[in-house]
């Protein structure tokens, strides 16, 4: 519990300040390939190499870091490491709620997508808004996702506490009895290891450091690792 209330307290001080965010992320933040929030109006050549697409918010796009810091540019890394030849694609657009990337979802799964990472929902937290539009939002995506045959791995978010704790329970129990119902891969916290550590997020702290992304980065790499062919130690 000491980390949720210390994860409400981050998100109090975003809300204050920037969320999370509702502020265009630094030209230095922007990630390894930036998907804006509208497809562009001329078609882009797109990589015949198979994809893995981080879907997600200011925590995936690597706020206030740089490129090579945020955690889809790491996984990538690791992929290489592993002899596997994907393209790794950062969909994360800072203050996107899961409304957001619903509507940018087709333009972000352009080519051979095999995995999709969503880690939406912080910004849904955020604002208060309803979990049963969390749920609806994030099972058009998975629905999307699998019609096209692509695995899917979904990372749990938490509401900050202000809003009670019936609002945190079943905010919390949308990213369970979504995995179980169609059966995909699920991260039970995003931030897992990284929230409420003051050392390992910035100053607002909600956004993590560029450690606390290698920390998310090796939590994401133990649920795609799988599924791409790869036995971890842990």
């Amino acid at each position: 519990m000491h980390v949720l209330r210390a994860l409400g307290v981050g998100l109090s001080m975003a809300a204050a300040s920037m969320g999370c965010s509702d502020r265009p992320a630094p030209e230095s933040a922007v990630p390894v390939a930036t998907v804006p929030a509208a497809a562009p109006s001329v078609p882009q050549a797109v990589s015949s190499k198979r994809r893995i697409v981080c879907l997600g918010d200011s925590l995936t796009a690597g706020y206030g870091l740089s490129v090579d810091e945020a955690y889809p540019a790491q996984l990538a890394q690791r992929l290489q490491s592993a002899g596997l030849d994907y393209d790794v694609i950062n969909a994360g657009v800072s203050g996107d709620t899961s409304a957001g990337g619903l509507r940018r979802l087709e333009w972000s799964m352009a080519g051979d997508v095999d995995v999709l990472v969503v880690s939406l929902g912080a910004n849904d937290g955020l604002r208060g808004l309803p979990p049963g539009d969390l749920r609806a939002n994030l099972a058009h995506i998975i629905e999307a996702a699998q019609a096209r045959r692509v695995r899917v791995v979904l990372a749990g978010m938490e509401a900050p506490p202000n809003f009670g704790e019936t609002y945190t329970r079943e905010f919390r129990a949308v990213y369970r009895e979504l995995a179980r119902s169609y059966d995909v891969t699920l991260i039970p916290f995003f931030l897992d290891g990284v929230a409420g550590v003051p050392s390992l997020n910035q100053a607002d702290g909600i956004h993590p450091t560029a450690e606390g992304q290698r920390i998310v980065a090796s939590t994401i790499w133990r649920a795609v690792a799988p599924l791409v062919g790869v036995r971890t130690s842990s």
